[in-house]
């Protein structure tokens, strides 16, 4: 008996709630989007007639409308989100109690103690799953069915909407190996340049690259992805109710204007640190590197990190790792539009360290227990409370005039 991996992909999730709730909206052109009042607002998904038009998740409310004219804008309701992608769960529990969330709208099923057959018990039951979401909630589902995690996910973009997909042992060459390296999960536009420069252009290319070639150009990232595209996958579907570990602590904001100038980037980069200094507090963690992701207002990313002489938790440490790395590695090509800043490579904070004669053990000490106690103060009395002197005054680039992008972790073995 083996088990069969299924991938299932609410399709348009967002803008198919929409039209579920009001039935006028369903056939046109619409797209849930955030603040349509500031630059800032973003297409956060379409519906079919707007992406064949050319709306696209991501894009600026501006931009969405200057590609579909006439593109109805609707604000999200985040709780009838939640309800229906409980709904959802709820048939899936049906078939399995191993499910495992990749975002609201998208989760894999492990289907135990079957033959295996992923063409035919694996298909069924897929078929099955998606003809009840249909039935039962009103909403389409693309489910790619699988022996592995990340084929899985390829086989539920592969056909949409409401659809099945199967990729077996003995066709995923024929199936996978042709598309686009862009397409297998962790190949991201930096990734696929690099790839791409090196006449690596479909995921066949990649699998019969030589892992070696692949460990020197991309790390040992490009082991992972090697593998993947041969079908070596071995990442366990988690059970309901896994928590992975804390991989990073980070906070992003999409500003109301560029930022043009180093000061104005060291405000947005300290004022998230604080908040990245909170939750490293919360979890009893410290951070041993800083990464920053700059997104420019053409919306081009660059991601930098950089490791730390002595773990912390102190978000002016955090913030002046950052803002040292950006001073370093961009070269103001293009104003700003986004900061994120991460404490990466955990430890717990109370774990015992080596010491050396290059770093203050006491001045770290005395920082940490005085920003704790500032920590404290705010947690008591508001977050306004106590702030540094830098962030006082015409404060239009922190957090309480941005908007907040969540950007989770994902954890693999």
């Amino acid at each position: 008996m083996a088990e069969i991996i299924l991938h299932s992909d609410l399709n348009c999730f967002y803008a198919s709630v929409e039209m579920n709730e009001n039935p006028s909206l369903r056939g046109k052109a619409i797209a849930v989007c955030g603040s349509t009042e500031d630059r800032h607002g973003i297409v956060l998904t379409a519906s079919y007639p707007a992406k064949r038009m050319g709306v696209k998740t991501g894009a600026a409310n501006w931009q969405a409308r200057q590609a579909c004219p006439g593109l109805i804008c609707v604000p999200p309701h985040y709780e009838l989100y939640l309800k229906y992608a409980k709904l959802v769960r709820r048939i899936y529990a049906d078939y399995t109690d191993t499910i495992e969330p990749f975002g609201m709208d998208e989760n894999w099923l492990s289907i135990p103690f079957c033959s295996g057959n992923i063409e035919g018990d694996g298909w069924k039951i897929a078929e099955e799953i998606r003809r009840r979401v249909r039935e039962e909630t009103g909403l389409t589902v693309s489910i790619g069915v699988s022996f592995s995690k990340i084929f899985a996910k390829l086989g539920s973009d592969m056909k949409k909407p409401d659809a099945v997909t199967t990729i077996s042992k003995e066709n995923y060459r024929d199936k996978v190996w042709p598309l686009a390296v862009s397409e297998l999960l962790y190949v991201g536009r930096a990734t696929t340049r690099k790839l791409v420069g090196m006449n690596i252009h479909t995921i066949g290319d990649l699998a019969n690259c030589d892992p070696e070639l692949l460990r020197r150009w991309l790390g040992i990232n490009g082991i992972m992805l090697w593998r993947f595209a041969n079908g070596e996958d071995y990442s366990p579907v988690m059970p309901k109710g896994y928590v992975p570990p804390i991989k990073s602590v980070g906070h992003g904001t999409t500003c109301v204007c560029d930022l043009d100038s180093d000061y104005a980037v060291w405000r947005v980069l300290y004022e998230l640190s604080q908040d990245v200094q909170h939750r490293l507090r919360q979890h009893e963690l410290a951070a041993r590197g800083v990464q920053i992701t700059v997104k420019d207002n053409e919306l081009d990313a660059r991601q930098y990190q950089v490791p730390l002489s002595f773990p912390t938790q102190s978000c002016l440490e955090i913030a002046s790792a950052g803002y040292d790395l950006f001073r370093q590695r961009y070269q103001w090509h293009k104003p700003v539009r986004a900061l994120t800043i991460r404490g990466i490579n955990l430890i717990p904070v109370h774990q015992p360290l080596q010491l050396d004669i290059f770093n203050d053990a006491v001045r770290h000490e005395r920082r940490r227990a005085l920003e704790n106690a500032v920590d404290d103060l705010r947690g008591r009395f508001g977050y306004r409370t106590i702030c540094a002197a830098s962030l006082m005054g015409d404060n239009t680039l922190a957090q309480d005039k941005c908007e907040t992008v969540l950007m989770p972790g994902i954890m693999y073995k």
